[in-house]
């Protein structure tokens, strides 16, 4: 039997297409040292890197002073060049009196100020018809001088030196006894308030001691504001004399203070203080 021929060369197989080679890996850099403490160091700063101040801020700033200077001088020159301004001339112009006549000045009567400079005795009410001098001294002439005034208060050294300081500058005083064995003192007391309303401060101090009295009774004076005056009810009574009933009030009005004091065998009425106080500050 004939053995075929044998089968022809088969065709070469496909060769796969060349696989490129693989690409080198990249590199890793290397991790940096790190400290003992476990932070890393941070870069060091390039020293090359820094800017060193430009010459054009120190020229603007030369330029600056120099216009400066220059605009002062530019300044005195014109000036010294100016004719000298003149002054404005010392006397001022007379002004034109309105028509019409001028008022009068006010009277004695009406103008407080002229009242009060002058005989302060004049102020005081007028002794009632009948009365009689009290047995006590009231002053000389009607006068009461700084000693004489403080004699009355118990502390009376300290009260001298007090009522020197506030500027005490007069005291005028008026006393009676009627009918009835009631004496009656009235003192009009005048300081120099340069720095303060010293009056109202006499008068408040009176007031001071007749609240802090017991069994007192105390009213308004109308058209005094603070002035006020007081019945005491119970009498002063003092081994070898018969019992003392008194009333009293304060007052003040601009730089005088008022005090009236009425003393007698029985209770002193309110109406016999009260009109007291009353008439006397109309006549301030």
């Amino acid at each position: 039997m004939e053995q075929p021929e044998e089968a022809a060369d088969a065709p070469d197989a496909p060769r796969p297409a060349d696989v490129p080679e693989a690409a080198p890996a990249p590199e890793v850099p290397e991790a940096p040292e790190v400290p003992v403490d476990g932070a890393p160091d941070a870069p060091a700063p390039d020293a090359s890197r820094k800017r060193r101040p430009g010459r054009t801020a120190v020229l603007i700033a030369a330029a600056a002073v120099l216009g400066v200077v220059a605009g002062t001088c530019a300044g005195y020159l014109v000036q010294a060049d100016r004719e000298p301004t003149g002054l404005p001339p010392l006397s001022q112009p007379v002004l034109t009196r309105s028509g019409g006549e001028a008022p009068e000045p006010l009277s004695a009567d009406r103008d407080r100020r002229v009242r009060t400079d002058g005989d302060l005795r004049e102020l005081l009410l007028k002794k009632p018809r009948g009365t009689q001098e009290p047995e006590w001294p009231t002053g000389e002439d009607g006068w009461m001088d700084l000693a004489e005034y403080a004699g009355y208060y118990e502390e009376s050294g300290s009260m001298f030196g007090q009522l020197a300081m506030d500027g005490f500058r007069r005291a005028a005083v008026v006393g009676w006894l009627d009918d009835d064995d009631y004496s009656v003192e009235i003192r009009l007391v005048q300081f120099r308030q340069e720095e303060g309303l010293v009056a109202a401060g006499n008068a408040e101090n009176g007031r001071y001691w007749a609240d802090d009295a017991e069994d007192t009774d105390s009213w308004a004076v109308p058209g005094t504001g603070d002035g006020r005056a007081y019945v005491h009810n119970s009498p002063d009574v003092q081994p070898g004399y018969e019992p003392l009933y008194a009333a009293e009030a304060h007052a003040w009005r601009g730089d005088i203070s008022m005090e009236i004091w009425v003393y007698g065998p029985k209770p002193v009425p309110k109406k016999m203080i009260m009109d007291l106080a009353e008439r006397q500050m109309e006549r301030l």
